[in-house]
């Protein structure tokens, strides 16, 4: 972890109904150097997902694409999971990899928050930083409590307030587990205090 294309800070954001929007505040708000990756679940049908992190890459400082099997995570990128399947990330040496897998839906989701914040808390030797934004339902709520058990986790839930959708942000607050409830509009700036 001494080199310095290291980073020891993984974020990871969860998002559903008006997420898209969400998402471009966020990751706009993002400087080119951001000391860390980023990896989304944006509940998409498949196709969409890879238009979406090419629009929001011609928008942002830092690099979106969609996530791809097998590739190692990189600092100042965001990977979007694809949509119609799951992404998890596991641990390889010094180094963080994608799987990009077609199991069943989870919560009826595929993408599903929860699968990805449960593989990121494995990750032993990193900093997390959860963030839950706009969506239905309480994807990422099973997920929050398992990152929660490792003391290296910071959760944040965007604020009824600038949500479209308050039903993903409030189900993570009712865990008792969140650290900050943040508008939409400073979630990238709380982020850039975490990772320090």
């Amino acid at each position: 972890m001494h080199s310095e294309d290291q980073y020891h800070t993984i974020v990871c954001i969860g998002t559903s109904t008006g997420g898209p929007r969400a998402l471009q505040t966020v990751l706009s708000g993002l400087p080119r150097h951001l000391q860390a990756p980023i990896v989304i679940v944006q509940h998409m049908p498949p196709k969409f997902t890879k238009s979406l992190a090419n629009r929001l890459n011609s928008l942002c400082e830092i690099r979106v694409k969609e996530a791809e099997e097998g590739e190692i995570l990189q600092k100042g990128t965001a990977y979007i999971a694809p949509g119609g399947k799951h992404m998890s990330l596991l641990s390889q040496g010094r180094e963080v990899k994608v799987r990009i897998v077609e199991t069943e839906p989870v919560n009826g989701h595929r993408p599903s928050v929860d699968v990805l914040f449960q593989s990121v808390s494995q990750l032993k030797e990193y900093k997390k930083i959860a963030v839950i934004m706009t969506g239905m339902g309480s994807d990422g709520k099973k997920g929050i409590i398992n990152l929660k058990k490792n003391d290296q986790t910071i959760v944040m839930a965007e604020s009824k307030d600038s949500c479209i959708v308050y039903g993903m942000p409030r189900a993570a607050i009712e865990t008792g587990l969140v650290d900050s409830v943040t508008k939409l509009d400073d979630i990238a700036n709380n982020i850039m205090k975490q990772i320090g």
